[in-house]
């Protein structure tokens, strides 16, 4: 993408599961990314730093919120690993030619159900039923290009290509 590129909104998303059937409609909240911290103190350092611990990830959730309670959510509630395929259009304007522009966006995670909430029953209104995960994998993928790959099982930590534990795993033996 060349130009003056303004990133304007996400256009439209489907969710799938690993089986590739489309999951309802759905909003998603995604994962948070937040480091593992400890904090350090002692002589030479005026105070505390609170200093992340590389390539380690706290807890990472993903959420689904139905308007109605879905059978699919209740598949996604049995426990063991589940596979979500996020995929998004991002819509992009050119300010420079004046164009908009689509942009494909792709969370692809593995996740284990957490807690599965129904809802509530109201006539006439939505029940906002939902279910969290525990992320344990996570791939976002911007435009065809990887940007993010979270594997916390196997010690892998890339953002836009460099990989992050690499030597931790040739340390450990595990390259």
């Amino acid at each position: 993408m060349a130009g003056n590129n303004v990133p304007m909104r996400l256009t439209n998303f489907k969710v799938y599961n690993d089986s590739n059937d489309l999951l309802g409609i759905a909003t998603v909240d995604l994962p948070e990314i937040s480091a593992m911290t400890d904090t350090i103190s002692g002589a030479g350092i005026a105070g505390e730093l609170d200093t992340p611990v590389l390539g380690h990830y706290q807890s990472m959730t993903v959420t689904l919120n139905w308007r109605t309670v879905e059978a699919q959510a209740s598949e996604l509630a049995s426990p063991g690993s589940h596979t979500l395929d996020i995929r998004g259009s991002q819509e992009i304007y050119d300010a420079a030619s004046g164009k908009y522009q689509s942009v494909g966006v792709r969370a692809y995670l593995k996740a284990i159900p957490k807690n599965f909430t129904l809802g509530s029953f109201e006539p006439g209104a939505t029940t906002d039923s939902s279910i969290e995960f525990e992320v344990s994998y996570m791939k976002l993928s911007i435009d065809g290009k990887e940007v993010v790959e979270i594997d916390k099982l196997n010690f892998i930590a890339r953002f836009n290509g460099e990989d992050q534990l690499a030597e931790v795993r040739k340390n450990l033996g595990m390259a």
